[in-house]
């Protein structure tokens, strides 16, 4: 709609980049209850996503104007990005194009802070009102203005399996919204199902169920990520328990440390030799324990490691009849 408030010096048209892909209809409705009111969309406006509506300017004078738009509607004001606040200049027979840019929130349809013992329905048609001002001296006219409609409606990619009649449909469309909202949570639950299964992905509150399915017992003095991990791995631990690499393994994922900083060394140094002999090399004062191992840790100054839980560790890994040192050192 437009009206000349005085002669024509400023053409003023609006495209909206994306219209409506359904209408209102009265037709599919459900029984006792209120009938949309059909209005004449021209822009279809989708929770979390910027819908534009394309301005066009055009100068028919043949001198330059100062112009402004004004933007208004019963609509949230914060929906509207365009904020023009002073007069621009255009000069004669010349073109300018721009974009009004609305964004509604991402929780619309959730928040229901929206409704009100005053306001029981939630209001998803709006008008907004376009004015065209231009400035000649002091004074500042009317000349044109546009009224074009906004219809919030979800998205909803149930509709591509409807035939194009009943897209064509409000009523189904929102209908339809309706069973995505209620199904879409489950159906995507079974395509991730994977990440739910896997210590690493899965929700914390998942992890005592993955622990017991493979009979991990959980501790307080881990962190979560450690946790997930050694959950991860508890099949691993349980195959090489007893052993170098088991025991490697185990303080790899307990510390971070690469395992190239991880060593264990046996001692396999003899006591009393009779014969040439080297002390410290080949042999050693007083004897070596058997079935005796050192852990040595090469670790940064600024990782500290808990040596409690370090022993721990060890003391739970290494075979009942072994004996260890534990050396760490910092660099």
């Amino acid at each position: 709609m437009t009206q000349a408030i005085s002669r024509e010096t400023l053409a003023l048209s609006l495209i909206a980049m994306r219209s409506p892909e359904v209408v209102p209809s009265k037709g599919f409705t459900l029984k006792d209850s209120k009938a949309d009111e059909p209005i004449g969309n021209e822009l279809l406006l989708q929770p979390g996503e910027v819908g534009k509506m394309f301005v066009r300017i055009e100068n028919v004078a043949n001198r330059s104007l100062q112009w402004k738009l004004h933007i208004e509607g019963d609509f949230p004001f914060n929906w509207c990005e365009w904020n023009q606040t002073d007069f621009a200049e255009i000069a004669a027979n010349q073109k300018l194009e721009a974009e009004i840019n609305f964004l509604v929130p991402k929780d619309f349809f959730e928040n229901q802070s929206s409704l009100h013992p005053q306001k029981p329905r939630l209001q998803l048609n709006y008008q907004s009102q376009v004015y065209l001002f231009i400035q000649e001296g002091s004074e500042q006219r009317l000349i044109q203005y546009r009224i074009f409609d906004l219809a919030v409606r979800p998205s909803s990619s149930y509709l591509d399996y409807l035939p194009a009649l009943y897209r064509e449909v409000d009523f189904v469309r929102r209908f339809v919204s309706i069973l995505e909202q209620a199904f879409d949570p489950a159906v995507q639950t079974l395509d991730t199902l994977w990440a739910y299964l896997d210590p690493i992905t899965a929700p914390k509150t998942l992890l005592p169920f993955l622990a017991y399915w493979v009979g991990w017992e959980i501790d307080s003095n881990w962190d979560i990520e450690r946790q997930r991990l050694l959950i991860k791995n508890a099949i691993a631990l349980y195959r090489w328990h007893g052993t170098r690499y088991g025991l490697r393994l185990y303080i790899h994922l307990y510390t971070g440390l690469p395992l190239e900083q991880i060593n264990i060394r046996e001692v396999f140094d003899l006591g009393f030799v009779i014969g040439p002999t080297l002390i410290g090399e080949d042999s050693m004062l007083g004897g070596g324990c058997p079935y005796h191992f050192i852990v040595e840790l090469h670790v940064q100054q600024s990782q500290q490691i808990n040596e409690r839980l370090l022993r721990e560790i060890i003391q739970r890994q290494k075979p009942a009849f072994c004996t260890y040192d534990l050396d760490i050192q910092y660099f």
